[in-house]
This record gives C-alpha cells, structure tokens and sequence, in this order.
C-alpha cells in the first residue's frame, strides 16, 4: 500500500510543477524533455544490477517499452490540441476518466473477481471524476467537428495503463522495473527532442535556464509516479483494478485540494459532491478488496 501511496503523491507534484508552469513562464514542451530525460537518468543511475545502455535492446520489453515512450509525447500534444479546441476541463475530464480502460481490461484479461462493493465503487470513482474534473458550471462544451481530439486523448491514456499493467505482469521482472521506467521516459525524450528541431527550424525556440530548472522539478516525480504504480501493481494483496481506481482518484482529489491551497483555486458545488464521491468510492472499493483477501 506504501507503494500506491508514494504513486498518488508523485503524480500530485507532478500536477504542481505544471501549475507552476504558466506563473513563471516556463515552456512546456522545452522542460517536458527535459523532464523525459532526467527521468531516464534517474530510472538508470538507480537501476541495483549494472546494467549498459547498449544493453537494453536486448530486453524482451525493448520495443513496447520504446512505443509507450513514442505514446507519451503523441498524448500529451493531443491534449494541448484538446486544450485549445475545447478548454482544460475537457481534456482533464477525458484523461481521468480514462481510468475505466485498464479497470474494464485487468477484470476481463486477467479474470480478476467482481463484487456489489467493487462494481459501486468503480460506478463512484468515475462519477466522482467527471465531477471533480468539470471546472466549468455549465457542464463541459465539446465542439461537436473536433469530437475525436478528447476522445483520442481518453483512448490513449488508457491504452497508456493498460500496457504498464500488461508489461509489468508479463514481461518486466521486479528487479528491471528502474531500467524499463527508464526507458520509456528515454523514448519519451528522444521523440521529444525531434519535435523541438521542427520547432526551432520554424521558430527559433530556445532552451532558457528556467525550462531547465521547470523540466527537472518535473522529472523526478514524473519517474517515480511511473516506478511506484508498478510497484502497487505487483501488490499480490490488491486487485489492480482496486489499483487503478484508488490511484486515480485519490491524485484527483489530492490534486484538488493542494490546487485550493497553493493556487487558490475555488470549487464549485459538483467539485465539492465529486470529492464526497471519491472518498466514497475509495472507501467501497478498499472494502472489496478487504473482503476478497
């Protein structure tokens, strides 16, 4: 459980230091490579067997490893696309309900139990998301011709856990798990770094010192969200559906409350029923797993 804990508090800062992104004028792609490759770094430099860089092609999880590298940069600028053509609270909705792919995919592919407590849970958790998420009072205003922006985003970022899940069981051995994060976040970067040349091809953008300082503040937590949900996912005393869902949520709600504290964000009446929700739900669904074990 320590694992999945340190999972929701990585992924919380990983949410400040974008937040922070806009107050001190950091470009977001520069320090996002920046970030991919202090990740690697890190992922690599703590990897307990020597391990080459030359080596890695040899791993069995190599290539899929490589393609969710390529999948992180493909989602993140179809959020940014998202952003512009339908607003924030879309695309935060479409990434946190995400959550219901790899939920729906463990029970089905890996025959994990259901239960009345786990399927109210999960019905709650993703309730709680939408509500949670949805910063406008109106409801969320999607563009009807752009329709397929926020719905890649929700595939992509479920595809994204669900292969983490997948390669973590089946591929990656538990002592591998810095090397393979690592690698990933390699990938990430080098994909990252090709984007960037077009960009200063057409441009002229370049690295400033803050981008720098903005991509490692946000690497270090970016790594470790990575290695502790893999972590909590080798948990044999939690179905990683109950995972999946608590992890989700509780970044959501831990988001929202330091959003209030440090940023001074105001919820509105759904925010404030949402949280309710979240607690509820990760409270039903602990009982689930309680009851199971």
């Amino acid at each position: 459980m320590i694992e999945l804990i340190f999972s929701v508090i990585s992924s919380t800062l990983i949410y400040v230091a974008f937040k922070s992104f806009s107050r001190f004028n950091i470009n977001t792609l520069n320090a996002l490579i920046v970030n991919y490759f202090t990740a690697f770094i890190l992922g690599f430099s703590i990897q307990s067997t020597s391990i080459k860089l030359t080596e890695i092609q040899q791993f069995e999880w190599f290539w899929p490893a490589a393609s969710l590298g390529v999948l992180f940069i493909l989602i993140f600028y179809l959020m940014v696309m998202t952003t512009q053509k339908h607003g924030i609270s879309v695309v935060s909705v479409a990434s946190k309900m995400s959550l219901s792919i790899p939920v729906i995919f463990v029970i089905f592919y890996y025959g994990e139990s259901l239960s009345i407590l786990k399927v109210l849970g999960i019905i709650l958790a993703l309730v709680s998301v939408y509500l949670v998420s949805a910063k406008t009072k109106d409801g969320l205003k999607v563009n009807k011709s752009a329709l397929l922006l926020p719905f890649a985003v929700f595939i992509g970022s479920g595809i994204i856990e669900s292969s983490i899940k997948v390669l973590q069981n089946d591929f990656v051995p538990s002592i591998e798990t810095p090397v393979f994060s690592a690698s990933i976040f390699l990938f990430a970067a080098l994909t990252g770094s090709l984007v960037f040349g077009v960009r200063f091809v057409k441009h002229k953008t370049f690295f400033r010192v803050k981008d720098i300082i903005g991509g490692i503040a946000l690497g270090v937590p970016n790594y470790f969200s990575i290695y502790f949900i893999i972590q909590a996912l080798r948990n044999p005393n939690l179905d990683s559906s109950i995972v999946f869902v608590i992890n989700n949520v509780s970044i959501v709600v831990l988001s929202t409350i330091v959003g209030i504290l440090l940023f001074k964000e105001h919820l509105l009446r759904k925010n404030k029923i949402g949280i309710g929700l979240a607690l509820l739900s990760i409270i039903l669904v602990a009982l689930a797993n309680y009851n199971l074990n």
